[in-house]
């Protein structure tokens, strides 16, 4: 009987031994996850790359803490029922720090899993205030501004640079799309003298557009501006343009990037966006531009800079901390400032990024150019 009960003990310590979290292993597991699948792949891919190429830098320089970060990758094809699927694997799979997802739904829906393992979470391109604004996320951090930015910085580039006097605000009907929308119209309202002549979703991947593009003629906007992603957009755009529906077109980060151009063709000269500050003249911005030339034979994406600096974070903190437990990280993502591609970048009490925000582009020859 003592030899069972001896062996007995020693298997119960042995199982609590690996079930305890921050076992020690040979690597630290980071995983990334989000559309690398999908309409939506180029914006999951481009900041696939950003972490990828962040994790060569920090395991060339030692890793973190002395061990070589190990990715790991998970594919949600920005759909949320998608995505708790993959945080649940990725989790059991023994993750310790998750960037992403990218889309907004995709990234409420899966945090409900890493905040429950006190795992934190950052993503470079989910914008939906709710993330930080909510109370609900407290182990969520991103490094691009919230909607409550890009809808002002919209609206108020819609009223006072466009002019406009009438707008209509479509929308997948999604997290980020409509959370967008609704943002604007709060904002639009605030300001006066923009009257919302239309506010209306649509079912993204529908074939055909025309009920929404003949609404938009009938309502006689001046302005119309989306929240969604550029896959829809493209259709709308292209469809405006072909029914002699001349009215503008402004979205948001959804249909910044190459993505919207390259779909749309022609049709998209002229089209707004807001996108993340231009910080092409920062020297490591420079410099992983020219790797990222070199390395894939193009320019980086959408998201390859806030994924980079995702990544960048995740290191900075667990060094600061001393650990990649949860309660230290957390503390330590509060005080950090790191060197990044953005620039010097920190993040406020809600987990916003601090030091970063978005401009406003426009299509012309077939390519994004700031125009404030």
């Amino acid at each position: 009987m003592k030899t069972f009960f001896k062996c007995l003990t020693v298997g119960v310590l042995s199982m609590m031994l690996f079930a305890a979290p921050g076992f020690a292993s040979d690597t630290i597991k980071v995983a990334n996850a989000g559309a690398l699948s999908g309409d939506l792949a180029p914006y999951g891919i481009s900041a696939l790359r950003g972490v990828e190429m962040a994790v060569e830098d920090i395991n060339e320089k030692g890793g973190i803490l002395g061990k070589k970060v190990e990715l790991m990758l998970g594919d949600d094809v920005c759909k949320p029922e998608v995505a708790v699927n993959v945080a649940t694997k990725l989790v059991s799979d023994g993750a310790q720090m998750v960037v992403g997802h990218v889309c907004s739904g995709a990234t409420i829906a899966a945090n409900k899993i890493y905040k429950d393992a006190d795992i934190i979470l950052i993503s470079g391109s989910a914008t939906n205030d709710d993330l930080t604004m909510s109370g609900d996320h407290p182990n969520f951090f991103r490094t691009i501004a919230n909607d409550g930015a890009q809808a002002t910085l919209m609206t108020s580039f819609a009223k006072n640079d466009l002019k406009i006097k009438k707008v209509a605000l479509i929308h997948d009907k999604g997290d980020y799309g409509k959370g967008q929308m609704e943002l604007a119209k709060i904002a639009f309202e605030h300001m006066g003298d923009v009257e919302i002549v239309l506010f209306e979703g649509v079912t993204t991947g529908a074939v055909d557009y025309t009920a929404i593009v003949q609404k938009i003629k009938r309502s006689d906007a001046d302005l119309v501006m989306w929240g969604g992603y550029h896959s829809d957009a493209s259709k709308i755009i292209q469809l405006m343009k072909k029914k002699r529906v001349d009215t503008l077109f402004m979205g948001a980060d959804g249909i910044y990037g190459d993505n919207l151009p390259n779909l749309a063709g022609e049709f998209a000269e002229g089209v707004y966006a807001t996108g993340p500050n231009d910080t092409s003249s920062n020297p490591m911005h420079q410099a992983l531009t020219k790797e990222h030339q070199e390395k894939y034979g193009e320019d980086p994406g959408t998201f390859f800079f806030t994924g980079y600096t995702c990544m960048q974070s995740l290191a900075v903190a667990a060094e600061k901390a001393g650990t990649v437990e949860y309660d230290a990280m957390r503390a330590a993502m509060f005080e950090i400032t790191v060197d990044s591609p953005m620039g010097p970048i920190g993040f406020d009490e809600n987990g916003d990024i601090v030091g970063a925000g978005f401009s406003v582009y426009r299509v012309t020859d077939g390519k994004y150019q700031q125009v404030n």
